[in-house]
């Protein structure tokens, strides 16, 4: 943990306050590093603590055996535990650290009184939570609509919308697993991008070569997504 910030992170949630809200938020949380695989809370129990990702990207899963089933990621464009907003105590869904980076943690209780204070966060959170419930309706219409291929294609742009580089790191074994698909699928699918141009893989470390090769390979839930966060965020303030 480190704080205060060294420098100005930036989240979009947290860019589109007033300077003086975006101050309290602040000074009302820590800087954390988070890690890969580090779980920042289980699903079904109380919301402790809200992460706004600065440079982490956080994967939200639904509890399944023998894995959880992915419905979402959360970078830099939003929040976790932002339900508060809602008055929701409690969060359904596991959230694991995929891409390691810094956050701003706030404590529950500190949250709840920068609610209280700034109707720009309040809209703000309002907007992001309904972009989450519009976004898990489109994955899960996406896990019984679309191949393989469009799926993982899709995936892998999310990510990269999240990293925010060409490479970054993710693991058959850990796309099958939050996919609910083998691993043998994964990696015919992945080798067919490779085959195309559109990407490179070698022992985890991907790279996107052909960006908007990779988007016409994707179905189309890659971009009804990003038009949800749009459509979701546009009555919020343009930092």
């Amino acid at each position: 943990m480190r704080a205060p910030w060294s420098v100005t992170p930036h989240n979009k949630l947290i860019d589109s306050l007033p300077a003086a809200d975006r101050a309290a938020l602040f000074a009302s949380g820590n800087q954390v590093d988070l890690s890969v695989g580090q779980s920042l809370q289980a699903s079904r129990h109380s919301i402790a603590r809200v992460y706004f990702p600065t440079s982490a990207y956080v994967s939200l899963q639904a509890r399944t055996e023998p894995a959880g089933a992915e419905v979402m990621m959360v970078g830099h464009e939003g929040a976790l535990g932002g339900q508060l907003v809602l008055g929701e105590g409690a969060q359904p869904l596991d959230m694991v650290v995929q891409g390691a980076g810094e956050a701003l943690r706030v404590d529950g209780a500190a949250f709840g009184d920068q609610l209280a204070g700034s109707p720009a966060l309040r809209a703000a959170l309002h907007a992001y939570v309904d972009y989450m419930i519009q976004q898990i309706a489109i994955s899960c219409g996406c896990v019984h609509g679309h191949v393989l291929l469009e799926r993982l294609a899709r995936r892998l742009l999310t990510t990269h919308d999240c990293a925010r580089r060409a490479d970054f790191h993710v693991t058959h074994e850990f796309l099958a697993a939050v996919m609910g698909v083998r691993r043998v699928g994964v990696t015919n699918a992945a080798s067919l991008l490779q085959d195309q141009g559109l990407i490179t893989y070698r022992r985890g470390e991907v790279s996107v070569v052909d960006r908007k090769g990779l988007e016409a390979a994707s179905c189309g839930c890659y971009a009804d997504s990003r038009r949800t966060y749009t459509r979701a965020m546009r009555g919020v303030r343009d930092p």
